[in-house]
């Protein structure tokens, strides 16, 4: 007859616990083509990369071997020589031009949307007064408004940043107020049996509640603002991404206008992945 040995520290564990064979630690790239498997940060990071380069080596593929013309789809290398033309000319002023825009439109927007967004997830009467309007308008393309913010504002910096907040502000009030209504009854319940005000309930209960969504919404919504912004420095501008694109465009400059594609592009990953990251970091118990 065999003995078996166990250790102290098997002996402290619950006899179900130690009855039970510990699960095989699955391959990580496993836990990445599982259905809701465990995250691998490692293994996807590396996966990301390998994506990017996959499209980067077949855009090269087709662009070298010339299966299509040049000024149709120009090279990689024709594109990073593009990018090193721009900024010679001042390029990183143009970049930051229009992240100002589009920042100073996303958070004017974000400063309305949030505190109106509450507001109808509350009271019917606002809800009433503002969704109809709020749906009207947000169905307007926004290419379509652009003579009438030249006629009331000019052609400064207000009509661009209208233009932008417009694209935005109507898209993510209904996002926050569906945000604030997915909220569960009992919290609110839970709040009005404490003796909360309905001032405290949105403050306290409603915002804290509904923010990881928020949070999202708000990421979302940055990147519409930013599919405007060659729409609104089309339009009597002289700086800007937009601004170059177009006048690439105009003299047949494809390498500049696929910098400045690929430019918008990249400002919109980063700052995407930025939102991510703080959305981890903040509200840990979701990951």
């Amino acid at each position: 007859m065999s003995t078996v040995t166990v250790t102290s520290e098997e002996a402290r564990k619950p006899a179900a616990e130690r009855n039970s064979a510990p699960p095989a630690r699955r391959a990580a790239w496993r836990d990445v083509v599982t259905f809701r498997g465990p995250p691998q940060p490692g293994l996807e990071l590396w996966l990301s990369i390998a994506a990017f380069l996959v499209v980067l080596g077949a855009w090269a593929l087709v662009a070298e071997t010339g299966l299509v013309q040049p000024q149709i789809l120009p090279s990689p290398f024709a594109v990073v020589a593009a990018w090193g033309r721009l900024f010679a000319d001042g390029y990183i002023g143009d970049i930051g031009i229009s992240v100002g825009r589009v920042w100073a439109a996303f958070l004017a927007s974000a400063l309305v949307a949030i505190p109106l967004g509450i507001l109808m997830s509350g009271y019917r009467a606002i809800t009433a007064l503002l969704e109809p309007i709020i749906d009207f308008v947000r169905y307007l393309p926004v290419p379509a408004l652009v003579p009438l913010t030249l006629i009331w504002l000019g052609i400064g910096e207000g009509s661009k940043i209208t233009l932008l907040w417009i694209g935005t502000f109507f898209q993510l009030i209904l996002l926050v107020a569906d945000d604030a209504r997915r909220v569960p009854k009992e919290f609110i319940e839970t709040g009005r049996t404490l003796g909360a005000s309905d001032s405290s309930l949105m403050k306290d209960v409603l915002l804290r509640a509904m923010l990881p969504n928020m949070v999202d919404s708000l990421r979302i919504t940055l990147g519409w603002c930013w599919t405007y912004l060659i729409v609104a420095e089309i339009v009597a501008s002289s700086s800007g991404i937009g601004y170059e694109l177009w006048t690439a465009r105009r003299y047949g400059k494809s390498p500049e206008v696929f910098a400045g594609i690929l430019t918008i592009g990249i400002i919109g990953l980063v700052s995407d992945q930025a939102i991510r990251a703080l959305h981890r970091r903040w509200f840990r118990y979701l990951h």
